[in-house]
């Protein structure tokens, strides 16, 4: 199902207070995979702020499974509607049990004296020069074959490598209408935590928090372009990860940052 029709769906429950359900194709393991129900719960809270209020921040935690084929909800709530910024909460519920909560933190644009330009650019090869994550049936996870992977330096979980950071560029293999923070919420996940390519075989690994700040504004970007992305892996240690990431526009310009606390079990 392609992710569209998957946030179409959302928006239509978030009005209705009704249930849906997501497909196999979305799957990582036995649980949707993370991206995806960021971009869903997010979908489902956005229905409840003005246009006009852009995203600035989303904290995800991913609190137990999303299973596929079973019917799932959305409880919103707004904590705050001020004069320049909107704070809510919303949760995924399944079978009684929230399987995710999110807090989502809006702003309206407004003059400001202070102005510090981002200085950090990413200098990766061009996407069409780079390897591509291939889709390997009973071993990549099911979502993968929705996406583009070029991977500029870092290698696959369970290599064995002695590197912790994940460079590389992603897109939607099948572009979507348009690209809004849902999709970008869905395509920054798509790669997994870059200390996974450490391990030397596949072990149990979860994030626990995810974090996202968004950069707004920046030009507008088309459904095929390329996003540049730079993990580093800041501290690893007693089964426990902590991780960022800056993305990028196919121009350079810096759009969101990511920060992850990831359980590794090994």
């Amino acid at each position: 199902m392609h992710i569209d029709t998957l946030l179409h769906q959302v928006q239509e429950c978030a009005v209705n207070d009704s249930t849906m359900t997501f497909p196999d194709n979305w799957t990582q393991g036995r649980t949707a995979f993370g991206g995806i129900s960021a971009a869903l719960l997010y979908t489902a809270i956005k229905t409840k702020v003005a246009d006009n209020r852009p995203l600035r921040s989303l904290t995800t935690n991913f609190v137990g499974p999303l299973i596929v084929d079973m019917p799932f909800s959305f409880e919103i709530e707004v904590l705050r509607e001020g004069k320049n910024a909107s704070q809510l909460t919303g949760r995924i519920i399944q079978n009684n049990e929230v399987a995710v909560i999110q807090q989502a933190s809006f702003g309206i644009e407004r003059f400001s004296e202070v102005e510090v330009g981002n200085s950090i650019s990413h200098e990766l090869k061009s996407p069409e020069l780079l390897p591509q994550v291939p889709v390997i049936p009973s071993v990549t996870p099911n979502f993968i074959a929705n996406m583009d992977l070029a991977i500029d330096d870092g290698a696959m979980p369970y290599s064995g490598t002695q590197q912790s950071h994940l460079n590389g560029w992603m897109r939607f293999k099948h572009p979507p209408e348009k690209i809004t923070d849902a999709h970008l919420i869905c395509l920054i996940d798509a790669w997994p935590p870059a200390v996974l390519q450490m391990m030397k075989q596949p072990s149990p690994a979860s994030t626990m928090m995810w974090n996202l700040e968004f950069i707004h504004p920046h030009k507008p970007v088309e459904p095929t372009d390329w996003f540049a992305y730079k993990a580093i892996t800041r501290q690893a240690a007693n089964g426990y990860a902590h991780l960022e990431a800056d993305i990028w526009n196919d121009e350079g310009d810096l759009i969101a940052i990511s920060r992850q606390s990831v359980a590794v079990f090994s």
